[in-house]
């Protein structure tokens, strides 16, 4: 072998090898590069990815549901229920149905109820019989594929949630009410309080940014507080009882054995003189008040609309199931039943009589007709069920008497979910929705004729 051979492949061979490892190093740099520039990438990603966290566990699935037009944000209910632990159905909650129109979610405290095209929202807490609060959301009820959403602010109300809407940072959060209460007990104790309401209803008031409170031991009395969520006094823990009205973000304050109703910030608004204290309507802003078992009506600032002279107002709407009425107080939007000396007349909402005390009662109850169901209202027309002396009759919201009280019955029957009214009356059977049309189709031949003639 040539010797000058030899020589050269030694030198190309070492030159070889000092090569290499540059070239591997190079790649290794080149590779570190890149996957810091693919982690930077994905960070930044995750980063500006929006993220939904209810009770900061992060939840796609609802993120996923949003649905975004213009400032408002949707949310499908039934789909949003099953996410925070509710139970979701079609149909209203005392018409059991299929109906795709209307639909209504319940957990173990309460019901909210949901109809397409409305933005009012009723609520029934599951303790409380027949009686529902109701709400309104900003914008109504609306279908979508099929399903029904409401906006978000809706959903807060019906729900019981918060809703941070943090998109600019790229977060959503959502907080359930049981959470919520769950992360201010120990703020409570440490705030010099034996312990936060436990009541449902009194524990919404952190909505609002109000705690009821107790100062001492559960068995004992006049020590209940109202204190905001940093714990600065509201209202001095010396009442027996304090119950929030979260319709109007009122309080039922209770001491020695009489009520009186308080501000969230503490202002005394009605004094503590009554018996009892119950909100009849939060549109109308109306209080039914007690004194000596009697009954009578004040608005919110303690005005009085009817004095305390009643045995009775408002009716038994447990009687009128199928009804489905709401509210026992305020009847076709506009009436308030009232009883005294066992005859029965009717207000308005603003305190003036609109028929007298010469009724036996309000509702018809079925006996002999097994079918028929009893009545009270015919809501499509806003007329109430008259009864004197056996004999019923029909009356509108403005106290006309659109058929006499001599009819022998004035029931309701259910065939395939709709709803039919019938009138007896000497020995006739008639179709009452037939008969209010015709009414209604005269009464406006009339005004119209009265019209022209000016």
């Amino acid at each position: 072998m040539n010797i000058i051979d030899e020589s050269f492949n030694e030198k190309k061979e070492t030159k070889k090898n000092k090569i290499l490892p540059k070239v591997i190093l190079s790649l290794i740099i080149v590779l570190v590069i890149g996957i810091v520039a693919i982690a930077a990438v994905l960070s930044h990603i995750e980063k500006t990815t929006l993220k939904l966290y209810i009770n900061n566990a992060r939840n796609d699935e609802v993120k996923n549901m949003l649905v975004y037009e213009k400032d408002t944000i949707y949310v499908p209910i039934r789909e949003f229920a099953a996410q925070i632990g509710y139970q979701s159905y079609n149909g209203d909650y005392t018409e059991r149905s299929e109906a795709k129109n209307k639909c209504y979610v319940e957990n173990k405290d309460e019901i909210a109820i949901f109809s397409l095209n409305s933005n009012k929202i009723f609520k029934k807490q599951k303790s409380s019989g027949t009686e529902y609060q109701y709400y309104y959301a900003k914008k109504p009820v609306k279908s979508i594929d099929g399903k029904l959403y409401l906006s978000i602010d809706g959903i807060e109300k019906a729900f019981n949630i918060t809703f941070n809407d943090n998109r600019e940072n790229y977060k959503i959060t959502i907080y359930t009410m049981e959470n919520l209460i769950d992360s201010y007990r120990k703020k409570v104790l440490d705030y010099g309080y034996t312990e936060l309401s436990k009541t449902f209803n009194n524990q919404k008031s952190i909505f609002d940014e109000r705690l009821i409170v107790n100062k001492a031991q559960p068995q004992d009395k006049g020590q209940i507080g109202l204190i905001d969520l940093k714990g600065n006094i509201i209202a001095e823990p010396k009442y027996d009882e304090i119950t929030y009205i979260p319709e109007l973000t009122d309080y039922l304050i209770s001491s020695n054995g009489k009520v009186g109703i308080m501000s969230k910030n503490g202002e005394m608004k009605v004094q503590i003189i009554y018996d009892s204290i119950e909100l009849m309507d939060k549109d109308a802003e109306l209080f039914l008040v007690k004194k000596e078992n009697k009954y009578g009506i004040i608005d919110t600032r303690g005005n009085t609309k009817l004095y305390i002279e009643y045995d009775a107002i408002g009716v038994d709407i447990s009687k009128f199931e199928k009804n489905d009425i709401k509210n026992k107080y305020l009847l076709a939007n506009n009436l308030i039943p009232v009883c005294k000396n066992k005859k029965w007349g009717l207000f308005d909402k603003k305190g003036n009589q609109i028929v007298g005390l010469e009724y036996d009662g309000f509702g018809y109850i079925a006996t002999s007709n097994k079918d028929a169901f009893n009545l009270l209202l015919i809501p499509e027309y806003d007329v109430i069920i008259t009864n004197k002396q056996n004999k019923y009759g029909m009356i509108n919201a403005t106290g006309e008497e659109v058929f006499p009280t001599r009819a022998d019955d004035i029931y309701m029957i259910i065939e395939s979910n709709k709803k039919l009214y019938y009138l007896n009356y000497l020995d006739r059977k008639f179709d009452v929705l037939d008969y209010l049309d015709k009414k209604s189709e005269k009464t406006t031949k009339i005004e119209e004729q009265k019209t022209n003639n000016k």
